[in-house]
């Protein structure tokens, strides 16, 4: 099959030292432009961001400070990407979300205005999603293999969680040991693998005002707990502390509890910060 193209489309992916927009910078750029005639140009690009890549994203990644020391910074790159990107569209997967984002502030940056606005930006994340619904009357009819509707009173609490009680049975019979080939989707009727498996944040409060913390040594070395597991800790992940730790901001500024407790933040955020402060503080 061959792309319906009336301009170039470039199929883009990112790596980044992180995920902020502002702070963060981009350590490898690759794509694919596609032309109308189907002709296709490949390019893998290291970018050498100015500043060191987090021992997480090294282990994520496998790119290494050494594999950007020589190479290009995005400011040397930008006016030959702003020249083979002209008049093109984009596609990624999750790119409207992070990757176009991040590639416009790196053009800002080095003091090129690339207009996005001007460009179709296809996220194939985003189709994946709204073509295969995710919803509980899609599970139910790929786990349980019925339409939700012939079984079931739509919108019934009731309904909803004997339809939700199958599909979870329906899930470990797929996934179970035996039954599929690939390690790594190998479900165990454990309820422990299955909450880490669903979980899908740090966040120590459900509106993740606060996330756990992997801890490192000086040199980046995941530290570990008497039971061999990695050592977590408490971070701030908004505000004038945000990345700092919870009990270091308690104990250097006390007051910033207070006005918490005090100020429009959810219950369930103040009874955990309540928690860490009574865990570590005392009573007092």
């Amino acid at each position: 099959m061959q792309l319906n193209l009336t301009k170039p489309l470039v199929v883009f992916d990112l790596e980044t030292t992180g995920l902020d927009l502002v702070k963060d910078r981009i350590i490898q750029i690759s794509y694919i432009k596609v032309y109308p005639d189907g002709k296709e140009e490949r390019q893998n690009i290291f970018v050498n961001p100015m500043c060191t890549i987090p021992d997480e994203v090294v282990q994520l990644t496998g790119i290494t400070n050494e594999d950007v020391a020589s190479a290009p910074t995005f400011k040397e790159l930008a006016p030959r990407l702003n020249e083979a990107f002209d008049g093109c569209d984009f596609a990624g997967f999750n790119s409207n979300h992070f990757d176009v984002p991040m590639l416009a502030e790196e053009f800002l940056r080095a003091g090129i205005d690339f207009d996005f606005g001007k460009c179709n930006l296809v996220d194939v994340q985003t189709i994946f999603h709204k073509m295969e619904r995710r919803n509980l009357a899609a599970a139910y009819k790929f786990y349980c293999g019925r339409k939700m509707e012939d079984d079931f009173e739509a919108h019934r609490a009731d309904q909803d969680t004997e339809a939700t009680y199958r599909v979870l049975m329906g899930e470990l019979e797929r996934y179970a040991p035996g039954v599929q080939e690939e390690p790594d989707r190998v479900l165990h009727n454990d309820m422990s693998e299955l909450a880490a498996f669903s979980k899908t944040n740090d966040n120590v409060d459900f509106a993740g005002r606060i996330v756990w913390r992997t801890l490192t040594d000086a040199k980046g070395n995941v530290l570990l707990d008497e039971e061999g597991k990695p050592r977590r800790q408490e971070y701030f992940n908004f505000g004038k502390y945000k990345g700092q730790a919870v009990v270091d901001v308690l104990n250097r500024d006390p007051g910033y509890y207070n006005w918490i407790m005090t100020s429009d933040f959810t219950g369930n955020t103040k009874q955990v910060l309540t928690r860490i402060r009574l865990k570590n503080f005392g009573k007092s």
